[in-house]
């Protein structure tokens, strides 16, 4: 490789939308350019072992954080890894895979933020944090649908995990550079079932210029807004993007941060129509959610502006 591998952290209790998240950035940059990683692979113990010894999958004694670590170094360097697996579908380990880092690699995963070696090897670290209700839901749909549950089971589990979710999961939000927060409208009804998006900024990285394209004059505030407010006790700025957003609203804030960036021009595009925001509906249809793109387009901002810096 000409230069080290650019990496972004993904991080989040479990169901929080991660992967979803993941998944699509990868997409937008292009699936040959980025090596996904799961921290989840990094388990000490398996379903059954777990169980055994009364361990949760989130608590650090539970999970090889010194090797998760070791192999975030290494590919930070641009160097191979031999990756665990760990297969949520069966809860046992399966045969490590030999991987080598891409031009971009996304850690995405539980607790991919609780060691100080391995937060320093990220360029970019985003958080997930949605409203509990909502994750419990998520969790419930994703573990009885792709993992063998009962609802029972899965409710049952989240009530296990809650002690280590608040010690361990939630604590790392402080570590982030942004934070995103899906979640259902409260100003307006839900009618075309897409959720609204409150995204932290902190100052840690420099984030576009925003207020040039959504102050509080801005003809968008009616689904667009930006402010200044506290997260964790430090200021932040606070970007909000409603669910009800249309094309014609986001295109401006769409092209505003293309146009900060040149190197964006083969995601953005001129008649507002991209990839961006694309997810399976309830059906299986293919939507977009506006919160989302903007959401994927920030993250992916950084990213190439990571390069560039490089």
């Amino acid at each position: 490789m000409s230069q080290r591998p650019i990496i972004l952290g993904i991080v989040g209790d479990s169901a929080a939308g991660k992967t979803t998240l993941t998944r699509g950035i990868a997409q937008v940059l292009g699936e040959e350019n980025v090596t996904i990683i799961c921290t989840d692979d990094y388990h000490k113990y398996d379903r059954t072992e777990r169980a055994q010894i009364g361990i949760t999958a989130l608590h650090p004694d539970c999970n090889h954080l010194d090797i998760m670590q070791q192999h975030l170094s290494l590919l930070r360097s641009g160097q191979p890894i031999l990756k665990p697996n760990y297969s949520h579908k069966s809860g046992t380990f399966e045969a490590p895979t030999y991987i080598k880092p891409n031009r971009f690699v996304i850690i995405e995963g539980l607790l991919g933020y609780s060691t100080r070696v391995a937060r320093d090897c990220y360029d970019v670290k985003v958080y997930l944090a949605p409203p509990e209700d909502l994750r419990a839901q998520w969790k419930v749909k994703r573990d009885t649908q792709k993992r063998g549950y009962t609802e029972d089971q899965v409710l049952e589990e989240l009530r296990k995990r809650e002690p280590d979710s608040a010690e361990y999961i939630r604590p790392q939000r402080a570590w982030s550079d942004m934070v995103v927060s899906f979640c259902p409208p409260t100003t307006s009804p839900n009618i075309n079932g897409h959720l609204d998006v409150k995204l932290v900024l902190r100052p840690t990285i420099p984030h576009p210029e925003l207020t040039r394209v959504v102050g509080d004059d801005a003809p968008t505030r009616s689904a667009i807004r930006l402010g200044l407010d506290r997260d964790m006790g430090k200021p932040v700025d606070v970007l909000e993007i409603d669910g009800h957003a249309t094309k014609d609203q986001v295109i401006h804030l769409e092209r505003f941060i293309c146009d900060e960036l040149p190197a964006l021009s083969n995601v953005c595009n001129p008649t507002g129509d991209t990839e961006l925001g694309k997810v399976a509906g309830t059906t299986g249809e293919m939507i977009q959610s506006h919160p989302l793109a903007m959401t994927q387009l920030l993250i992916v901002y950084h990213m190439i502006k990571a390069t560039k810096a490089l």
